[in-house]
């Protein structure tokens, strides 16, 4: 199994990388170490309207080293981060030391996280990796409160051999999980990649 983690990927990665070796150079992307201003102030932007507006607990699956993870906490929210990859894991926990975070390694399709439940499960370009959307869909869905929300960022990458989820996939999956699904087109907003793409990148917010 791939390791998922809160990767950008594209043809040719995800599934089989290792992301251990990776995590080191991870932060050097843009849209992953959110270092230039501008592309982290557009994350927290996006991060602000697809999160709840009180403070809660969110999951963050395939977190990566931390840096969403980070603005979530920076909004208020107590974050439960997990990655497959204990290098990346171990950067988070440094990332967002002192803050009320807590950062697993496990796998992003079943989180190591017991009997609790969330406000919020935030996954980004993890959803494509895993053999069975569906079902990992509803285990999400199973890890939330009442009037809890799935935040998925999700996209579909190349063009010779596209790799990815579609849009329309992904909303057809979540219409009988939730009683309202909001599509957000990505593509157009340059600020969060720190370059323009022209590939399909989207968030979808399912309020169950």
């Amino acid at each position: 199994m791939a390791r998922n983690s809160g990767a950008q990927t594209f043809a040719g990665t995800g599934p089989g990388v290792d992301w251990d070796a990776e995590a080191a150079t991870f932060d050097a992307e843009p849209d992953h170490g959110l270092r230039d201003p501008a592309v982290r102030e557009a994350w927290a932007a996006r991060l602000g309207t697809w999160l709840p507006r009180r403070a809660g607990d969110v999951l963050d699956l395939g977190c990566g080293t931390g840096s969403l993870s980070l603005l979530a906490s920076e909004q208020g929210h107590r974050v439960t981060g997990v990655d497959l990859s204990p290098a990346m894991v171990a950067r988070a926990r440094a990332k967002l030391a002192g803050r009320d975070a807590v950062f697993l390694v496990g796998d992003a399709a079943t989180p190591p996280v017991g009997e609790q439940l969330f406000d919020a499960v935030l996954v980004r370009h993890v959803l494509w990796t895993l053999p069975d959307p569906g079902r990992v869909l509803r285990h999400w869905r199973g890890l939330l409160r009442p009037a809890g929300r799935l935040v998925l960022v999700e996209g579909v990458w190349g063009t010779v051999s596209p790799v990815g989820i579609p849009a329309d996939r992904l909303t057809a999956l979540l219409a009988p999980l939730v009683r309202d699904v909001r599509l957000e087109r990505l593509s157009d907003d340059a600020r969060l990649w720190g370059k323009e793409v022209d590939d399909e990148r989207y968030a979808v917010v399912a309020l169950v």
